[in-house]
This record gives structure tokens, sequence and C-alpha cells, in this order.
């Protein structure tokens, strides 16, 4: 008999090309004034795009984002926010530049307003993270949640294959953990499930066809469901293991994200057998750690740490670090297992 609890957030999704567009009717929408915007130092041809489209509604630009979210970037934006005397922020970039919205919201309860620009999936999470003195927080709160996101496909369109690869398995991770999650429900299920086929079938289109506005139309569907399933339930070791390799040796996010799904999977496989069955079955493939594996690997993603710059003497303490106060996960999380896990994810091997 199904016995479970589900709350939707709330949460406006304008969807399609063009809606960036609609940028200043968004925040006109919601009663905002003076809006912060927010992207990465790479990003701010898109931020002065976003302040042009909001015109007398921007208060300023602030294109210090980076990645993991170092709380004296969060400390430095909040400040540029009350200076400014922002009502709200727009976030126009990936999961660094949201990350950062949320960091700014945590402290000051300023409404979000995201526009996406990879699959990351953070803007429909209530999820923030920080990172101090090498190690990662994160945690759950409502009013970072955003208040309204625009996906336009238009911004994700030519987007370098060595990037939208990575992301998208990032987005594929937030599904494969939701099937699994502690507090799984048939709604997120059926989200996580739909959001795999859609990535699936969209990625090899985007990262081969970079321009295909279909493609990117479809990855960005996926990474808004991915986002969704995720933000309704808990993550699990997958997530911890990426926050803490992120955090501690400050290696790429999505990056992480790609190498690490593989292992997670086959770590949870035989703890986690129906979840497997779907996963597998949405890849088209007949096991979901190979599958997401060959994934990865067809997608030119990198497909070992020691590519994207994780020492080989940190995995002993990436495995402690990892067991230290773990997430839920369907297979306990012991710390011989994880270190196995991280020294295969290390040489890049294919889950056996």
């Amino acid at each position: 008999m199904l016995n479970f609890t589900y709350e939707q957030f709330p949460s406006r999704v304008v969807f399609g090309a063009g809606s960036f567009d609609r940028l200043a009717e968004e925040v006109e929408r919601l009663g905002l004034k003076r809006a912060i915007v927010l992207s990465t130092p790479g990003q701010r041809r898109l931020a002065d795009e976003a302040a042009r489209r909001l015109g007398v509604a921007t208060a300023g630009i602030h294109a210090e984002a980076v990645m993991h979210v170092p709380v004296e970037t969060a400390r430095a934006a909040r400040e540029t926010a009350r200076r400014l005397a922002a009502d709200c922020a727009v976030a126009i970039g990936g999961g660094s530049t949201i990350g950062l919205a949320k960091a700014i919201a945590l402290d000051t309860g300023l409404p979000i307003i995201a526009v996406p620009t990879t699959y990351s999936g953070s803007e429909m999470t209530p999820i923030w993270g920080l990172t101090d003195g090498g190690v990662k927080r994160t945690g759950r709160d409502r009013k970072v949640l955003p208040r309204a996101v625009l996906y336009d496909p238009a911004l994700t369109a030519g987007l370098p294959a060595k990037i939208a690869g990575p992301s998208g398995m990032n987005a594929l991770a937030h599904c494969v953990e939701a099937l699994y999650a502690q507090d799984a429900n048939p709604i997120t299920s059926l989200m996580a499930a739909e959001g795999i086929r859609a990535l699936a079938r969209a990625l090899p289109t985007v990262v081969a066809q970079p321009l295909d506005l279909e493609g990117s139309g479809e990855a960005l569907y996926g990474a808004w469901l991915a986002g969704c399933a995720l933000g309704m339930v808990a993550m699990g070791l997958h997530h911890k293991l990426c926050h803490t390799l992120g955090g501690s040796f400050h290696l790429p996010h999505a990056e992480v994200h790609a190498v690490i799904l593989p292992h997670a999977a086959a770590y949870n496989r035989s703890a986690a057998p129906a979840a497997m069955r779907v996963i597998a079955d949405a890849l088209g493939a007949s096991d979901a750690a190979q599958g997401l594996y060959d994934l990865a690997n067809k997608l030119g993603a990198p497909m070992s740490l020691r590519d994207i710059g994780m020492p080989q003497d940190g995995i002993e303490r990436a495995a402690q670090l990892a067991t230290e106060n773990p997430y839920y996960n369907p297979r306990p999380v012991e710390y011989a297992g994880i270190r196995r896990l991280l020294e295969d994810a290390w040489h890049g091997r294919r889950p056996a």
C-alpha cells in the first residue's frame, strides 16, 4: 500500500524561447523595483543584457559569482545588495550564480528571480551551499527558493560541449538520487524518470549540435524536472561526495558530478534495485551504473577525478570526510566501500 508525503513548493516557471525578454515583466509582477543583477565575471555580458531588459528596475550589477560560494564571496555580495538598497536579486547563469543569490537570500530574505544558462537545476530547489575553510555546508530553507524562473533555450543553445555535457550529468544526478531518496514519492519519481529520459535523448544532440534549439529546449526541460525532483526530496551519497570533493579540493562542480555519478550508482546498485531498473530503462541501458558511465563518455565529459585535478593522496581524506555525518543512503556509508568507490572514480574505471 502506498504511504508517502508530498509537498509542492511554490515557484513560478516561464518556459520557452524568448522568455528572457519577459524578465522586467516578471520583476514587476512581483511588485519589485530595484534588482541587483548577479553573474560570474565570465558572464558579465549576459548580466548587462539582463540590466538592459530591466531598465530603471536595475539597482546595479555584481558579476563576482564563483563556484562553491565561498563565504567571503557571499559576504561581499550581501554588502553590495545592502549598499544598493536592492529589493530582489536577478541571477543569470549556472549553479554558481544562483548559489550566490541564495546566499544573499539566506541572510537578507531578498526574493530571487533566476535565469538559468546551464542544466544545474539549482533554481528549482530550496537547497543552499556555502564553503568555509575548504568545507562545504549545505542546508534547506524556503526563503532561498527563487520566486520566478525563466527558462529560455536560446540561452543554453550554443553552450560549449565541455560545459553542456558535465552540466547535463549534474542534472541526471538529481534524478538518480531522487529515485532512491528516503522520502521519495510517486510524483517526484515520475519527474525523475522523465527527466532522465529527456536528458538522455537531448544531451548527445546538444553536445554534437550546440546550436540546435530543439535539443537545447529538451535538455532544459529535463533539467527543470531534475531540479524539481531534487528540491522535494533529500540528497544521498552522490551529493555528499560531490560536496566533499568540490569544497575540499576546489574541483569543478559539474565535472565532479559527471565523474562520481556512475560510481555512486554502482555503490547503491544492490540496495536500490527498483530505482536502478527505472534508471536503466530511462537510459535505454541494461545496467544503470554502466549506462551512466557510457553516456558521460559519449558526451565527452571527464571520466576520472585525476583528469579534473584531484590529487591521489587526497582520496583517504575525502573518504573520511564523506563518511562523517553522512546523508541518508540506501546502502550504509562505510569507509572501506567509499574509499574503493573513490579509487575507481580517480582512475576512471567503468563500473563492473
